[in-house]
């Protein structure tokens, strides 16, 4: 939200209303609208799942032609009109979510309905950042039981990765920042190996190859650094090793590695959103916490009432912690 916010490399689009990591209940469903009903707690999602085009119905996708991320859209599809005014000038959405709002409103494809007994002030962080790494892990790289796991990038979404790589059973998961004040909290989500790239004078690629005869199992990019990506790229092991992107460059950047890295059968992969399909398996994700598999509480780190919606801004930008719960009602 702060890149669009500051517009710095994004298309400049004001006033709106921001916020995309949420959760809610439908407080009343539109014409036409299927599978929703009045009193149901769902996950808004800057992303949808139509259910009709090439994307949704192809099991290994989940690209929707109709609600992929659009970040300059600040209308509904249905009309081109926005929800939201004040003293009659349009206010525009954010992302088909616009959740730093008491209400707001929603295309019913970017809705996952989930168990209502789930507490939505633990599961709605659920909605992004965290479904993002743990499916990077889980549906994209999936390190078998016992194997090496190499996380880039130990913010959120670096520790969702790793909280996947720990669900899989592996043994080895390697940490990699150059913030070692990270260090101690990744303990907490099946982290057991550091490295800063800034205490060795040879790639860090070549490190965890060392560290790992040969090669990392799998690796999983999350900070959005071109050198990164292809540090990841590079200290997977030949023959098997697969690294994963997660982390969104700047546009303008190129991925640059020797043919041979890849001949020598390593696989690069992307992953947008964790490779879920959102109204199929956010809910399941959902059921991973409430069966205790997946933990949850732990990413969330600070809390405040929306009246001081901007001390969660100082701790994300000043890294002081994982997430903070905005709370509507206080």
């Amino acid at each position: 939200d702060v890149d669009f916010w500051d517009a710095k490399g994004q298309t400049p689009l004001f006033p709106r209303i921001f916020g995309h990591e949420a959760s809610g209940i439908v407080e009343s469903v539109g014409e036409g609208v299927e599978g929703l009903e009045v009193g149901d707690h769902v996950l808004p999602v800057f992303t949808g799942e139509c259910g009709d085009c090439a994307h949704c119905k192809f099991e290994e996708s989940n690209m929707c032609d109709l609600l992929r991320i659009n970040t300059d859209r600040g209308v509904m599809l249905s009309d081109g009109k926005t929800r939201f005014s004040i003293n009659g000038t349009p206010i525009n959405h954010f992302l088909g979510t616009s959740t730093f709002s008491e209400y707001t409103v929603i295309h019913s494809g970017c809705l996952a309905k989930t168990n209502p007994l789930a507490p939505l002030d633990i599961v709605c962080i659920l909605s992004c950042g965290i479904s993002t790494g743990l499916g990077a892990t889980l549906n994209v790289a999936k390190p078998k039981k016992g194997s090496s796991v190499a996380i880039f990038g130990l913010g959120a979404v670096g520790l969702a990765a790793a909280e996947g790589a720990r669900i899989c059973g592996a043994s080895r998961i390697i940490g990699v920042d150059r913030n070692p004040k990270r260090f101690e909290e990744a303990k907490k989500f099946g982290v057991n190996e550091f490295v800063n790239p800034k205490d060795h004078d040879k790639p860090v690629q070549e490190v965890i190859a060392e560290m790992t005869n040969g090669g990392a199992d799998r690796s999983i990019e999350c900070t959005g650094y071109i050198n990164a990506m292809i540090s990841a790229f590079e200290c997977v092991h030949d023959g098997w090793g697969v690294a994963v992107l997660v982390g969104v460059p700047n546009k303008d950047a190129v991925f640059m590695t020797k043919p041979i890295n890849v001949l020598n059968e390593r696989t690069l992969k992307g992953t947008f959103f964790g490779n879920y399909k959102p109204r199929t398996d956010l809910p399941l994700v959902v059921e991973m916490y409430m069966s205790k598999k997946l933990e949850v509480e732990k990413f969330i780190t600070h809390r405040v009432p929306f009246s001081e919606i901007n001390k969660a801004f100082d701790y994300m930008t000043k890294g002081e912690g994982l997430r903070c719960i905005v709370s509507m009602e206080e």
